[in-house]
């Protein structure tokens, strides 16, 4: 029976009502047409006042969820919530699921402090470039403004990118980079275009989350192969591939998330000789690889876009807001993922690829850059020593990025720490959400967002509960 007796928090009796309601809609036990329960029956299952309800159904009813018939009482429309991605799993899974921190990072307000959330603080961004940027497109009155972007994006953008690309010893022309609206998106339409649904994809154990995420969505199967400090364990990959086959695999060389571990040039070279071995391809995140001091390792420099795809974006290090990202592959490949870019979201953001444009042929960008790798690694000595009090350590020095992945003492499970953190107005990365059974026993550290003392005041008040 469905009951209020402890709503959450900021939730009012309303809300719970009609969460109740779409969830039998979600869950398909009320159909289109099906009769709603009278007021007064579900004042009563639910343990409200008849006028909640009839608060309730009337906001529902605005919704275009349901309709009043005078006379009859509420029924189900003809629009039916999509199944949420939630409820393919038990709700207990939301806790610890691949959605959770990013759910609660992107829906907590400025009262919150975000220690496990995967960006910089608004004000270690370039944000007088950005407005500057902006403030030229005005100007000029581009068509940017207006206009359609071209399938393969803006092409300034990608003369700029293959440049980029040129430096990290991955040789490529503009006509082999797209533009895409995001790092996300890249993924998305790779994944439409190599994969079916019941097809294997591998990815790290632990791995960035949100891979797991978006592979729910293309309904493929997921397995894993554990990661060292050099990359993944090779005789575990070579395992895999022998046993499942997999089409795809998912990875970043770069300051690898959560880990922070770098691709060593032998590991890559191990892999990339299983990978033509099985037919695998590999798509290389390259999200991090402006933190580098000094280019590293990459799979696409050793391949030639034979297997690899390679991809990048900016909302990391210039703006989430402002989202634009890329893939960069080999030209037959390319051909196919226009005609998927233009079926699934027809022209780019030219804006956005015009002002990112603007903010990186920009002589501040490198500078930007330059500040930004040196505040970080102030900020992982500053943040890695307090965690070290509390009995947290890294599990490998990064030699730069963002995150520090950190072994919780012993017996800490890291989805509780972030649960009792989380009623403190503190939102943690438990290492649950990365995958893996190992995996609980760790936390994703943001440095740049871990400044705050009250981080670790509650860090300590909770363990001490633990």
């Amino acid at each position: 029976m469905d009951t209020i007796e402890n709503p959450p928090k900021q939730v009012t009796r309303v809300e719970q009502v009609m969460a109740a309601i779409k969830d039998r809609l979600a869950t398909r036990k009320l159909g289109v047409g099906s009769k709603l329960p009278s007021i007064r029956l579900f004042a009563q299952t639910m343990q409200v006042s008849k006028s909640t309800v009839v608060e309730a159904y009337e906001r529902l009813a605005a919704e275009g969820v349901i309709t009043a018939q005078r006379g009859s009482g509420f029924y189900v429309t003809g629009h039916i919530p999509p199944l949420a991605l939630s409820d393919i799993e038990p709700k207990l899974d939301r806790e610890v699921d691949p959605f959770w921190v990013s759910r609660q990072s992107l829906e907590a307000d400025e009262s919150f402090l975000k220690p496990g959330c995967g960006w910089l603080p608004a004000s270690w961004m370039p944000e007088e470039s950005i407005s500057s940027a902006m403030r030229s497109l005005a100007r000029r009155g581009s068509l940017s403004l207006t206009e359609y972007g071209t399938p393969l994006g803006f092409a300034p953008l990608r003369q700029h990118l293959a440049r980029r690309i040129e430096g990290q010893n991955i040789a490529v022309t503009s006509d082999q980079i797209m533009l895409t609206d995001s790092g996300t998106q890249a993924i998305d339409l790779l994944c439409r275009f190599f994969l079916e649904p019941g097809d294997t994809v591998l990815l790290d154990d632990p791995c960035y989350f949100n891979f797991n995420a978006l592979l729910r969505v293309h309904r493929v199967n997921i397995v894993t192969v554990p990661y060292t400090a050099t990359g993944p364990d090779i005789d575990a990959f070579e395992t895999v591939l022998q046993e499942h086959n997999p089409r795809l695999y998912i990875t970043n060389s770069a300051f690898h998330n959560p880990t922070g571990a770098s691709l060593s040039p032998l590991t890559a070279h191990r892999l990339l000789k299983l990978a033509e071995q099985f037919n695998l391809t590999i798509i290389e995140d390259d999200i991090f690889g402006d933190f580098e001091q000094e280019a590293g390792t990459r799979l696409a420099a050793f391949d030639g876009f034979e297997r690899v795809v390679y991809i990048g974006s900016f909302s990391k290090t210039i703006s989430a807001s402002v989202r634009c990202g890329y893939i960069a592959t080999r030209p037959d490949w390319i051909d196919g993922l226009v005609d998927l870019k233009i079926a699934t979201s027809f022209g780019g953001n030219v804006f956005n690829a015009e002002l990112i444009w603007h903010v990186l042929k920009n002589g501040s960008y490198r500078k930007h850059m330059h500040d930004l790798r040196e505040r970080l690694a102030r900020a992982r000595t500053d943040v890695a020593a307090r965690l070290e009090t509390l009995g947290m350590r890294p599990w490998v020095e990064p030699k730069g990025g963002m995150y520090l992945w950190c072994n919780l003492p012993d017996g800490v499970d890291a989805a509780k720490l972030a649960q009792g953190a989380l009623s403190q107005n503190i939102v943690l990365a438990p290492g649950n959400v990365f995958g893996g059974t190992t995996a609980s026993n760790f936390m994703r550290f943001n440095v740049a967002q871990s400044s705050s003392p009250f981080i670790y005041q509650v860090l300590k008040d909770e363990l001490t509960k633990l």
